[in-house]
């Protein structure tokens, strides 16, 4: 039987999805280092997301409201001040108030840097205020990435050990039921080519493959945009597991094996109840660049040149594949980057390895050189500011 690569589809759109343009970023360098401090803020949240300003004017006081998950990110901008304000859980008669408030005090201390968690009335609130010349770029996206993750993490911590209550209810919307199947059909596929691959390695005695392929189909699910709340949250706790170089290889293999099995005994109505399109002000990924990917795909150079001089095609075909769904899984890509990982991705679907091996080596050597996602392969040139302040 000839070895094939295992099927992949690219995931639906999220409605609301941050999707990032770096030119924003640039903008954002270049006015804050020539003092147009406004603008300078103004463009960063516009980087963040480009959604959030349409429509206002950013002329006068600026005023958002957005949904974060559980939580409430209310931004405000005057002409010298620039607060945030993110509301996430409430406390009740059945909270245990004194073992909450002791534990929001240790995270004040760590691992918060900038926000810090305020108890007004009885509900909890990240805030944080400052002047609008000390909001340098880094500093609002940090800020704000940081009080959505955190808000993110600890509202579930905060109800189950606490008994707290989420301030409100996310705001998501159901997917269509045309999209339903979509996302069906595609979990499925990946469970069903789990279990294939699965089988074949043992057959074959290749053990150290069932890494490859769990983490392969972890990814391919947790990537899809709308897959949210518990299911989400137990995709990034076994991929963080199985990635965790800290842990014997073997009991990585033998946990994600039993995640896997737990995934395939579930129906189509437990997985999809955690599968829809939810409001979000701000990517919880890391933010990317050219240079950031350039980097990534720089540490992968030598396993790369290590597979090929061993012409070891189905240790560099599976290396890639897995590498490509990480870094989607790491960074908030541009669109451009995004879709070059996914077009890969799908050419390789099926694929015998010999085939496969010279797309997702085109891809890997796009990434390595900056030219990926451009229409002529060729690295875009930069204008004057992009190269003074990138």
């Amino acid at each position: 039987m000839k070895h094939v690569l295992p099927r992949f589809t690219r995931p639906i759109k999220s409605e609301s999805d941050p999707i990032m343009d770096v030119s924003y970023w640039n903008k954002a360098m270049a006015a804050y280092d020539a003092k147009n401090h406004r603008t300078a803020l103004i463009e960063t949240i516009n980087y963040i997301n480009p959604n959030v300003l349409k429509g206002l004017s950013t002329d006068n006081e600026i005023q958002i409201i957005q949904g974060q998950g559980s939580a409430e990110i209310r931004i405000s901008i005057t002409k010298e001040i620039f607060s945030i304000k993110a509301p996430f859980v409430k406390i009740t008669e059945k909270t245990n108030k004194v073992a909450l408030l002791r534990r929001v005090a240790e995270i004040n201390f760590n691992p918060l840097t900038l926000a810090q968690i305020h108890l007004r009335g009885n509900v909890l609130w990240f805030e944080y205020e400052t002047t609008i010349e000390l909001c340098q770029p880094h500093k609002v996206y940090d800020l704000l990435r940081e009080i959505s993750v955190y808000a993110d993490n600890y509202d579930d911590e905060f109800i189950e050990k606490y008994n707290a209550e989420f301030y409100k209810e996310s705001r998501i919307t159901a997917l269509s039921e045309e999209e339903k199947e979509i996302v069906w059909q595609q979990i499925s596929d990946i469970l069903e080519d789990y279990n294939n691959y699965s089988q074949l390695f043992k057959e074959k005695r290749w053990d150290d493959f069932q890494w490859d392929i769990i983490v392969i189909s972890l990814l391919k699910i947790v990537n899809i945009p709308c897959v949210h709340g518990t299911l989400r949250t137990k995709l990034e706790e076994y991929v963080g597991y199985l990635f965790n170089g800290q842990i014997d290889f073997n009991h990585r293999i033998d946990k994600g094996t039993n995640f896997m099995q737990t995934l395939q005994a579930k129906s189509k109505e437990e997985l999809m109840q955690d599968i829809y399109h939810a409001e979000a002000l701000i990517s919880l990924k890391w933010r990317s660049s050219n240079e950031f990917l350039q980097d990534y795909a720089k540490n992968m150079e030598n396993y790369v040149n290590s597979y090929i001089q061993k012409d070891n095609n189905l240790m560099l075909c599976y290396y890639l594949q897995y590498s490509f769904l990480k870094m989607i899984y790491n960074y908030n890509l541009e669109e451009h980057h995004q879709n070059s990982i996914y077009d890969v991705l799908e050419n390789v679907s099926g694929k015998e390895l010999h085939e496969a091996r010279p797309i997702l080596l085109n891809t890997y050597n796009a990434f390595l050189n900056g030219t990926a996602g451009t229409a002529n392969g060729k690295k875009e040139a930069k204008s004057f500011f992009t190269r003074l302040f990138s």
